[in-house]
């Protein structure tokens, strides 16, 4: 037999393969095969990228494969081919892409054998179904946690179990020997079972029929089911409601499409986006038995209400395990099976955060894009990537649908949309017939003030009012301030010192629960000193507010409100975030405070007031996507108020009541603001109407870096293709210094994308060759400049 060859990409910043000989006797080598190879000194898991039997390489210089992950499909042509145009337009190596995008534990060899062993589940039987609920100790919270887990899921395989409870093997056989449940061994990859008629996109007349809304537990209820459950124990599908005109546009027009076709689904908040979503989800499953879909959220603390909407809307007619989630939250060996359930086809719907993009699906069918506009979802370190990006070109290479959806898009998205790319479909009023937009009204602090008018720690009279008369009648208050901490430094007024950070060019929030002082760039921490370090005053108060003042502040504004903060501060914690966002929904907080995490995507029923504090900073930002982000960000924390049918109010405090931006607020006008935006960026000469790459560099010294900097815009004067790019002035960034590592940046431009990607492929050898930085790293398309 003649000896073949694998190329294999590494994890490697150089774009290149490596060749190895392929032993004889093994599994017949494949593109998408992960292998185990000797790299240097030490052993690395790469991906066979091409088989050849030739190669270039001297055959005293050839090494063999060590090892190859026969049990694990191989990776397919369409994922490849992904990574491969990621690699080449993000300017990053192959290996750099391909191998990030697996989970840890699949690039660990000795645990191969584990993850890839066949499976044993329990399943839940109708006996156990009954029995369980009363045959628990009451005190007994492990045992509890696994019984709720098997009776939600229905069947739980043994290592998910594992997690729940620390004997749980044990457990479950002796429910197994009650006959509350069945074993079952089932072979890795194997086909799931088959599954039941999935929801259509009929309507139903029946008032009763049921809406999916969040529940007083926090979790997402279906409201009037068909009837009792099945023999089997299985929930039957829930009864779907009228759709409105606009939402059954949009998902006829959805279910009808074919081939590539990228939707805009511009939604006014508390719209029904989601329900449109699970219709024309459910429409595309049921059409292809094996199809999948991809559901893409901005932010890990949105998945659990989506899974459960998910879960309710398929229970009973999806295979058990068919719906699985993706983020970085997990751990490492749970994320490595929901993603192997996903390649292996097991996964029908795989629901996730920007790195589920790159998730194995085999059989495609559809993507979703939800908040489409979130700069969550650019990467900003290693591959800086835009999963939205990628997600649309994913369903481009596939010619499959994909929904973006959001009330804001992106000024991107929209303008795509009015060049006809993209079809825009609307949804101009909220889902309930009783629920409307809020109002919203601007408090003009400078007005506040002339008159005399008392505040209380940034607080406002006529908001401290409204929260007061929410408080009186049952509803729930939202306040808004996107700075976490308790204030964003400590002062000294006698000789004006202010707390920095020694390790980089910021200053320190002080953390007040804490008792200590933290550097939120990179993690330094001290206590608060009790005088000022330069005069010895100990007159030191702290400047400006944060989330952790405004809570201590409204103990005293409001007494009586039971106060609630979810920040990053707060939600550290695994399922803390979960937990203190079910406490919400069950109506046992008054007045909850805030960051971003509170403002997008969840579903306050009792919420009628939300309060804006400090947004007029964003008005004055260098970068020209603040406004855009910074109106986004208004209208996503407003429809958080009135959607469940209480009227709601939006009280934002303001020193600059009649700047365009509070004027587009009030009206709830995104079309105007957007249309705006794009002229003036179309007069400007800014994106969406040029392309951009940024080449930032890393340096002991700032010198260092801008002198690198300065010698690679130089090098660009010999490329061709740059005679269309344009080279701005190196700057350093707006904080300098990180860690005792000072940065820079040269942004380059130019209205063709294609001159602007041949010049960064013929820039790279030129910057590989300068030295004198620590780093320096290319992002294309940048979100912060």
């Amino acid at each position: 037999m003649s000896t073949r060859f694998a190329r294999v990409a590494l994890d490697h910043p150089l774009d290149a393969l490596y060749d190895y000989r392929y032993p004889d006797g093994w599994p017949e080598p494949r593109p998408g095969m992960l292998v185990r190879v000797p790299f240097g000194r030490r052993e690395s898991v790469g991906l066979i990228v091409e088989v050849s039997a030739h190669s270039e390489v001297p055959a005293n210089k050839l090494r063999d494969v060590i090892e190859v992950c026969a049990s694990c499909p191989p990776l397919s042509e369409k994922w490849l081919a992904l990574v491969e145009f990621a690699a080449d337009y993000y300017q990053r190596g192959l290996g750099e892409v391909a191998l990030p995008a697996l989970p840890q534990a699949l690039r660990d060899p000795p645990r191969w054998p584990r993850l890839l062993a066949p499976e044993e589940r329990y399943r839940l039987l109708p006996a156990g179904r009954e029995a369980l609920p009363e045959a628990l100790p009451a005190r007994a919270a492990a045992l509890r946690r696994l019984a709720e887990a098997l009776v939600t899921a229905g069947e739980l395989d043994l290592a998910d179990a594992r997690a729940l409870h620390p004997k749980a093997a044990a457990t479950l056989e002796s429910w197994r020997d009650a006959g509350w449940v069945e074993y079952e061994c089932v072979e890795f990859g194997a086909a799931p079972r088959a599954s039941g008629q999935i929801p259509t996109v009929k309507n139903t007349d029946d008032a009763d029929s049921a809406d999916l809304s969040v529940g007083t537990n926090g979790n997402v209820d279906a409201r009037a089911t068909n009837g009792a459950n099945g023999a089997n124990g299985a929930k039957e599908p829930v009864a779907l409601h009228r759709l409105s005109d606009e939402q059954q546009t949009a998902v006829e027009a959805i279910v009808e499409s074919s081939g590539f076709a990228p939707f805009l689904l511009h939604g006014v908040t508390g719209s029904g986006k989601t329900e449109v979503y699970l219709r024309a989800l459910a429409a595309r499953l049921e059409r292809e038995p094996e199809a999948q879909a991809l559901v893409l959220v901005p932010e890990i603390n949105l998945t659990p209400q989506f899974e459960a909407a998910f879960r309710t809307r398929f229970a009973g007619v999806l295979p058990d395990g068919a719906i699985v989630t993706m983020h970085s939250g997990l751990a490492e060996g749970e994320r490595a099976r929901h993603w192997l359930a996903a390649h292996t086809g097991r996964a029908r719907i795989v629901l996730g955060t920007r790195l589920a993009v790159m998730a194995s699906l085999p059989h495609l069918a559809m993507i979703v894009v939800d908040e489409e506009h979130d700069p969550a979802y650019k990467q900003q370190e290693g591959l800086r990537y835009s999963a939205r990006d990628l997600a649309v070109w994913r369903a481009k290479q596939l010619a499959i649908p994909v929904v973006l959806g959001s009330a804001t898009p992106s000024l991107e998205s929209w303008w795509q949309a009015d060049q006809g790319r993209y079809t825009r479909l609307t949804l101009s009023r909220r889902a309930m017939a009783d629920a409307v937009l809020p109002t919203v009204k601007l408090i003009d602090l400078e007005e506040e003030r002339r008159r005399g008018r008392a505040s209380f720690e940034g607080l406002s009279g006529p908001l401290i009012a409204a929260m007061k008369a929410r408080l009186e009648r049952g509803e729930q208050s939202l306040i808004f301030l996107n700075r976490r901490g308790y204030a964003p430094t400590l002062a000294c007024d006698a000789c004006g010192w202010v707390a920095g950070c020694p390790r980089c060019s910021a200053y320190v929030v002080l953390h007040k629960p804490e008792r200590a002082l933290r550097c939120h760039h990179c993690g330094w921490e001290s206590r608060i000193p009790h005088s000022c370090p330069e005069c010895g005053n100990v007159d030191i108060a702290p400047m400006g507010r944060g989330t952790q003042r405004i809570e201590e502040a409204l103990a005293s504004a409001v007494p009586g409100a039971r106060v609630l903060r979810i920040d990053a501060d707060s939600t550290r914690r695994k399922g803390s975030a979960q937990a203190l966002f079910s406490d919400v929904h069950a109506g046992e907080v008054d007045i909850l405070v805030g960051t971003q995490m509170v403002a997008k995507g969840h579903d306050f029923q009792r919420v009628s007031l939300v309060g804006v504090l400090n947004a007029d900073n964003a008005l004055f930002s260098h970068d020209f996507r603040a406004s855009e982000r910074l109106f986004a960000q208004l209208m996503q924390v407003s429809g958080r108020a009135g959607r469940a049918g209480l009227p709601g109010e939006v009280l934002v405090q303001t020193r600059y009541p009649r700047h365009a931006i509070y004027h587009a607020l009030a009206r709830h006008d995104y079309v105007g603001f957007a249309n705006s935006q794009v002229k003036e960026r179309r007069d400007a000469h800014l994106p969406p109407f040029v392309y951009q790459a940024l080449l930032r560099a890393e340096g002991r010294t700032l010198e260092a870096a801008l002198a690198f900097l300065a010698e690679a815009a130089a090098a660009l004067t010999a490329i061709p293709a740059a005679s269309r790019v344009m080279a701005y002035d190196a700057v350093p960034l707006t904080i300098v210094k990180v860690m005792n590592v000072h940065r820079a940046q040269l942004l380059i431009e130019s209205q063709s994308r294609a001159a602007l990607q041949a010049t960064l492929h013929a820039w790279q050898p030129a910057l590989r060759a300068l030295r004198g930085v620590l780093r320096w790293n290319l992002e294309v398309d940048p979100l912060d400049i």
